[in-house]
């Protein structure tokens, strides 16, 4: 088994959100030990992040978190909420034998659980870092979290990956 982490949209203007159970500080950490971990393994990083489509200049922010990309990693560009459609991810995985997709990062209920049912559909085994993922309403991410991720893979935290 192959897995690989995907991060999504750890972007500064949306790190800042206000976000909740967890602060998106809290989840950029995590995100950041989880992919140390990864790539300590050998193990694929793929960092997402959204550009807005058909306009001239990105909002501010739109880049990734500040040291976020390290040498190695696979970066996807998204411009709708999940990171499959229109994009190579499903190739990058494919060509690295990966058959296991570790899923986190911001927002919850939108890229995270839109990239999810995506890889789903491709044929990916899946995992969710509960911890290392938020919401817009604190309501919304348990939900997710508790509801219906299970039904597409399992569901844990940092510390079963650090």
């Amino acid at each position: 088994m192959t897995s690989a982490l995907i991060l999504i949209d750890l972007m500064p203007r949306i790190v800042a959100l206000p976000l909740a159970p967890h602060s998106g500080d809290e989840v950029l950490a995590r995100c950041r030990a989880l992919a140390a971990s990864f790539r300590a393994g050998g193990r694929p990083v793929v960092l997402v992040r959204v550009e807005r489509p058909n306009v001239a200049e990105q909002p501010p922010g739109s880049g990734f978190a500040d040291d976020l990309v390290q040498d190695g990693d696979i970066v996807v560009v998204k411009r709708t909420v999940g990171a499959f459609y229109g994009t190579d991810l499903d190739e990058q995985l494919r060509k690295r034998g990966v058959d296991t997709v570790v899923v986190a990062g911001l927002v919850t209920t939108m890229g995270v659980e839109s990239t999810a049912r995506a890889a789903s559909d491709h044929g990916y085994e899946l995992e969710f870092v509960a911890d290392a993922m938020s919401g817009l309403a604190a309501d919304e991410h348990e939900f997710t979290v508790e509801r219906s991720f299970p039904r597409f893979g399992a569901v844990r935290n940092t510390a079963d990956y650090c």
